[in-house]
């Protein structure tokens, strides 16, 4: 038998013959040889070749694997799942398919006569058309993959404004250069899930990059235009090889379920498509999502700008992503940007309107059906953690499958891969895994990494409850936080005044022995640390000597340390327009002397605060990193009898006084 194997052993040193008389040889150069042409080759053909390739497949059976034995019945190419997970597989690593299309939408949004088509990419494995595998898809949308505008504050609006009064128009940002990105419009997300079985696809949103239509900031058009992306991967929609062509394409090698994903814009039209209820939309992770322009721009009826972002509105925005088809620019800014947004976005005073309505997702959500894992980072002062938790909890209400993540740090950060991958694997191909208990929360704990996140069973913590806390007098310098059973024995504790001054910022105001542009309130030190989960609330009972003022709210731990960690010194904050204390709506302009009470939410937290520290209550009027800054020197003055800040701590009552007993 070795006599045998020698001569087929040293044949596969050997390059292939160049003989070209054979054709069957001469396609040998571009194919693999299976062991029956190799054999073949050595032996010859006919009848006695066939019982000498026999005999010799016999005995090569006897000593090697059966695989080998059967090496020209190759296995194709599939995904691969462990532990709820989709793994890497060699084969879809290298080779990858990518091509560009138009889909054809069911919108007009640049009034041109015709449908506006969307510039989709797609990258998916080679398998997909060699071994006609289909394969699910993540899908990710975004205004941003074609180039943005400029972020000079020339271009935004200046927050020194009268409350109430015209805004002073700031310059027009110059126009961006259209870029033709193809075939490829994005590369983000290939690397992680082409090579897991799931084919990625990216769209340019409306009026951005080579997709057609009006750009529109929330408009109906961007919920329909990843909904026309979605219809077309499950054979509804007609897509095209080119913007203005009429040869189709077709997604043939889609399984038709489809996973969305994508941070901040990205994640705002994740769920914009879930909110159309769109077949095919299995999940969506939307991380740090835009979910109402109102609650971007706006707080409580008040002019409020996004943290880093100063003066930015609405159309400013429109400006920073406007890169499609410069020739229906013109009509799409007349439209859009100085029509619909000028008339609607009420710089003047803040107040909730038909305009910021429609841009909200929280009332979209009736449709609804894609599996939810949420993520949001409670330090995000930029698209702020209630933009995430509105929607979470509207989605656990209506029976929707929800998971959330959050973490400690700031704007962006997606849950762990592991996560996602268990997400899309569930949803996508139907692959779960069983565990004795589901947790619905993942937060990651202070001071951990954001891949090692705490389970719990929900959000906020099944333990938290309310303890509700008062002010006593002497907020111009620092007095005490106290609990409402400690209020009882003090007794009244009257009114305060402060000063309204934009030029002082909260950081300073919050290291200030004495202010007379602030109150200052904190508990005593903790002894323990105390977990507080969920959204505290303030009420306030004040009077303004002007018709309108600002009122910011910022929870803080004591001492200020001006730390670089985000989870330093800030707990949470919130703003209102006390105008707007009866509602959003309507304003209610302040009358001198006549006190009201302003009742409002703060942003979702959970934090643990340390021992050592002491929780801070700071109210004062104009923020100057995120209000309006009109003239100092408003008085407001506050009753501090009917001021009352309602904290959720874990544990409640019994955890607080362990923490500071």
């Amino acid at each position: 038998m070795q006599n045998l194997m020698l001569p087929l052993a040293k044949r596969k040193s050997k390059p292939l013959p160049t003989d070209a008389s054979s054709s069957a040889m001469a396609s040998q150069r571009t194919q693999p040889l299976t062991m029956e042409a190799s054999v073949n080759n050595r032996f010859g053909t006919g009848s006695g070749a066939a019982f000498r390739f026999k005999m010799v497949a016999l005995l090569l059976c006897g000593l090697a694997s059966l695989s080998f034995c059967h090496a020209d019945e190759s296995e194709p190419a599939r995904p691969q799942f462990e532990d709820g997970q989709a793994q890497e597989v060699d084969a879809f690593r290298k080779d990858w398919i990518q091509h560009d299309l138009w889909v054809e939408t069911e919108f007009d949004s640049d009034l041109d006569g015709k449908l506006d088509r969307m510039h989709v990419s797609v990258t998916r494995q080679k398998q997909t058309d060699s071994e006609k595998l289909k394969v699910p898809v993540i899908y990710q949308s975004s205004p941003y993959y074609a180039g943005i505008g400029s972020t000079d504050v020339k271009y935004m609006w200046s927050p020194k404004q009268a409350l109430g009064g015209a805004p002073p128009l700031h310059e027009e940002s110059p126009s961006i250069k259209q870029q033709s990105l193809r075939p490829a419009i994005s590369k983000e997300l290939t690397a992680e899930w082409v090579p897991r079985g799931f084919a990625v696809v990216h769209s340019c949103s409306p009026g951005t990059g080579l997709s057609q239509g009006c750009v529109t900031i929330g408009g109906d058009n961007e919920s329909l235009a990843p909904k026309a992306v979605i219809d077309w991967l499950n054979g509804r929609a007609k897509g095209y090889t080119e913007v203005d062509g009429d040869e189709l394409v077709t997604a043939y090698w889609c399984t038709g379920k489809v996973g969305m994903t994508g941070t901040s814009y990205n994640g705002t039209l994740a769920l914009a498509a879930a909110t159309t209820g769109v077949d095919g939309l299995e999940a969506i992770i939307p991380v740090a999502p835009n979910t109402s322009y109102y609650h971007y721009y706006r707080s409580n009826g008040l002019v409020r700008h996004p943290g880093g972002y100063m003066g930015e509105d609405i159309d400013v925005l429109y400006d920073f992503v406007n890169s499609g088809d410069p020739d229906t620019r013109e009509g799409c800014d007349c439209n859009i940007r100085d029509k619909e947004m000028m008339e609607g976005f009420d710089r003047a005073n803040g107040d909730y309107n038909e305009f910021w309505a429609k841009r909200d997702y929280l009332l979209d959500m009736g449709p609804m059906k894609a599996a939810l894992l949420m993520a949001h980072a409670f330090n995000d002062w930029n698209v702020m953690p209630e933009h995430s938790i509105r929607i979470y909890n509207a989605a656990k209400a209506k029976g929707i499958p929800t998971q959330l993540y959050m973490h400690q740090g700031g704007h962006g950060g997606p849950p762990p891969l592991k996560q996602m991958n268990r997400w899309f694997t569930k949803y996508l191909y139907g692959i779960d895994v069983e565990t004795p208990a589901v947790s619905q929360a993942w937060i990651v704990r202070e001071g951990e990494n954001r891949g090692k996140p705490t389970a719990y069973s929900q959000y906020p913590n099944a333990e938290a409850s309310g303890v509700s806390f008062m002010p006593v007098r002497g907020g111009l310098s620092k007095s005490s936080l106290v609990t409402m059973d400690e209020k009882t024995k003090l007794g009244k504790q009257g009114h305060e005044t402060i000063i309204d001054n934009y030029s002082f910022s909260a950081p300073l105001l919050a290291k200030a022995e004495w202010s007379n542009h602030r109150l200052l309130f904190a508990t005593s030190p903790l002894k323990k640390g105390l977990h507080i989960s969920g959204t505290p609330r303030i009420t306030v009972r004040l009077a303004s000597n002007r018709p309108a003022a600002n009122l910011s709210v910022w929870l803080v731990s004591l001492p200020w340390t001006d730390s670089e960690k985000i989870t330093e010194d800030v707990i949470t904050r919130g703003w209102a327009d006390p105008q707007n204390a009866r509602s959003i709506e309507t304003q209610e302009p302040m009358v001198d002397g006549e006190f009201r009470t302003v009742e409002f939410d703060l942003q979702p937290e959970d934090q643990v605060i340390q021992a050592g520290e002491q929780i801070g209550l700071m109210i004062f009027s104009s923020d100057r990193d995120f209000t309006l800054w009109p003239e100092p020197g408003t008085e407001l003055t506050f009753d501090l009898d009917e001021t009352k800040l309602v904290l959720p701590i874990v544990g409640g009552q019994d955890a607080l006084r362990a923490a500071i007993e």
